[in-house]
């Protein structure tokens, strides 16, 4: 029954995490398909380059949609521990693909300064680019507190990732909107505010793609769980009746679940019933903290 329900809960979880990514890819092709329009008749780089940004998150929606449905499968005869790495893996190529669009800005705006420095002007971006800069912000603003709320709801580190992708969205279009109003309103010496600000910008997407990528990475290469938490589980162990002693901890991650083994002494005239019922009594308290889904292994 129990592996019915929670069979049942990780549907739902995994139904919830597709509409909330489904809503945010529809904006973003939306947002992609307008910023370029703008950025073409308002004869703005900076806003073709932001398009092309909402493309980026169009396309992180798209591979954290795929990468969900795989991640919700059930152990199979390949994967005893379940798929939930496969959200991990998704959540990684999100931070990939943010390092990669930041590079990308600071690489543009690094150009566009070289370029005016050496006497080119750069183009005046018309009305229609800065409106379209103004908009973005609002709705990426919106898309990520909307994903970020829902995804710590769901305990979805994906849909938190792919959160701060809107946020790195919403960010190069204030940059966007700074360099385009500057270049409107304070005359042609001041255009060159645009690529500045996206490579102000570039730095803030960096920042934020390595706070993604580096939790992702930790967790495919089997990094113990923080301190904390150890130490939680630890507890838990303690004060168990029956443990004597414990050692040999090991703890990791896989997805949304945690992984817990740990070896326990207990008096050596107990029987094997005895000594059966204890480990399976921290198995339990473990699985009521942490999930139902977490890996126990009490030896």
């Amino acid at each position: 029954m129990n592996d019915i329900n929670t069979h049942m809960e990780n549907d739902k979880r995994i139904k919830q995490i597709k509409n909330v990514t489904l809503q945010g890819s529809f904006i973003n092709f939306i947002l992609t398909v307008g910023k370029v329009i703008a950025g073409i008749v308002g004869n703005s780089t900076a806003m073709i380059a932001d398009g092309i940004h909402s493309l980026s998150d169009f396309i992180t929606d798209v591979i954290v949609i795929v990468f969900i449905k795989v991640s919700g499968k059930e152990k199979d005869k390949n994967h005893h521990y379940g798929h939930g790495k496969y959200e991990t893996f998704a959540t990684m190529l999100i931070s990939f693909a943010l390092i990669i669009v930041g590079f990308g800005i600071l690489y543009t705006g690094a150009v566009k300064i070289i370029d005016s420095l050496n006497g080119e002007l750069i183009e005046k971006p018309g009305f229609i680019a800065l409106y379209a800069a103004l908009i973005s912000i609002v709705f990426k603003e919106g898309l990520f507190w909307y994903t970020k709320i829902e995804g710590k709801k769901l305990n979805s580190q994906a849909m938190i990732a792919n959160a701060w992708h809107h946020r790195s969205d919403a960010f190069s279009s204030i940059g966007t909107a700074l360099g385009i109003s500057g270049a409107i309103l304070l005359g042609e010496r001041w255009r060159i505010l645009d690529p500045i600000a996206g490579i102000i910008v570039s730095f803030f997407i960096l920042k934020v793609a390595w706070d993604i990528a580096k939790p992702s990475i930790d967790e495919l290469l089997d990094s113990s769980l923080p301190e904390t938490t150890e130490k939680e589980l630890e507890e838990i162990v303690k004060r168990t009746k029956g443990v004597e002693f414990f050692h040999n901890l090991r703890t990791r991650k896989i997805g949304e679940n945690i992984s817990v083994e740990v070896h326990i002494k207990v008096d050596k005239n107990m029987t094997v019933e005895l000594s059966h019922k204890i480990a399976t009594e921290i198995e339990i308290t473990v699985r009521k903290r942490f999930g139902e889904r977490s890996h126990v292994i009490v030896h």
